[in-house]
């Protein structure tokens, strides 16, 4: 804990002094993050009942960039403290609770670009760029991947960063050699270059930790096909999912699987976390694949069974 932010080097923990309840949680290496403006660090903020929203940023002052503004009066008062200058805001789709802050957020910083899903105009009006899966680009310096999930929402989108320097694809990863990200559009902020230890997933309400999203608009045939998008990253990858309801989501697996040990155990660390002020988030791609039902059900019949057993449970 450093000036009250966890700091998470890797898989492992370092922590001293006492936790805060909504303390922002900061994962990356600071030591190693030069220049300034480089985008190592996620940052989360703790907003309404259970929200968070994140902040990309490099360990002092510089570029900033925040996915899912549910309000903007702690994200402005949060990247004021630390002298960071909003350039970009990402969104994952349209509910409120994951737009709110953008209206404020720009009257402050009124250049700051605005992402979206392209086909979600109309529901996020202020975006200045429309994407869709399958879309790259390069923001202060790192890949973004753009997924399209589709299931909370019929037009919900993930954003992907590989670990720094790599796309899937390039040199050193699996898959096809991939185009270099400026020549499918134009970078934002800086263009830095280094390498990191793991990707990073925002995936908004489609995959929680132990847990995914209420079928709003999709299907379970394609709730199923977003989360194999998920399962198919890298092991290590962390989930920045928008809401803390990781022990409740655990505490249903473990009412529906209550011989799985890696819930049980997942599910106790979990409630020690959240008893001491500490965040959930972020999980990784591999511990939900061990613990989350969802994320392990064989097919769309199977994750709907799930899905609907989930929004019965009442605890």
């Amino acid at each position: 804990m450093r000036d009250g932010v966890l700091v998470v080097k890797g898989a492992e923990e370092t922590m001293t002094g006492p936790p805060a309840a909504t303390a922002p949680t900061t994962v990356g290496d600071p030591g190693r993050c030069a220049p300034e403006a480089q985008a190592r660090l996620v940052s989360l903020i703790p907003v309404l009942r259970d929200n968070y929203v994140f902040v990309l940023h490099g360990p002092g002052p510089g570029p900033a960039v925040v996915v899912d503004p549910a309000v903007a009066e702690p994200v402005i008062t949060w990247l004021e403290e630390r002298g960071l200058e909003l350039v970009a805001i990402l969104h994952t789709h349209h509910h409120s609770d994951h737009i709110g802050g953008t209206p404020e957020l720009l009257r402050r910083w009124p250049q700051a670009a605005v992402i979206a899903s392209g086909a979600d105009r109309e529901r996020i009006p202020l975006q200045t760029r429309g994407v869709a899966g399958g879309d790259r680009f390069t923001l202060l310096g790192r890949s973004v991947e753009v997924l399209a999930v589709p299931g909370h929402t019929r037009h919900h989108i993930a954003y992907y960063l590989p670990p720094w320097g790599l796309m899937r694809g390039a040199a050193g990863s699996e898959g096809p050699p991939g185009e270099p990200l400026d020549s499918v559009s134009p970078p934002i902020g800086p263009e830095l270059a280094g390498p990191t230890a793991a990707g990073e997933l925002f995936c908004g309400d489609t995959l929680f930790a132990g847990g995914c999203g209420r079928l709003f608009e999709g299907t379970p045939e394609q709730m199923h096909a977003s989360l194999r998008q998920f399962a198919a990253l890298p092991e290590d990858s962390r989930v920045w999912c928008a809401h803390e309801y990781t022990a409740t989501n655990l505490a249903w697996a473990a009412s529906v699987e209550p011989a799985d040990p890696a819930i049980g155990t997942r599910l106790e660390a979990v409630r020690g976390a959240r008893a001491a002020g500490q965040p959930t988030i972020p999980s990784r791609i591999g511990l939900e694949l061990r613990t989350n039902l969802f994320l392990r059900a064989a097919n769309p019949a199977a994750l709907a069974a799930l899905r609907s057993s989930r929004n019965d449970w009442t605890g």
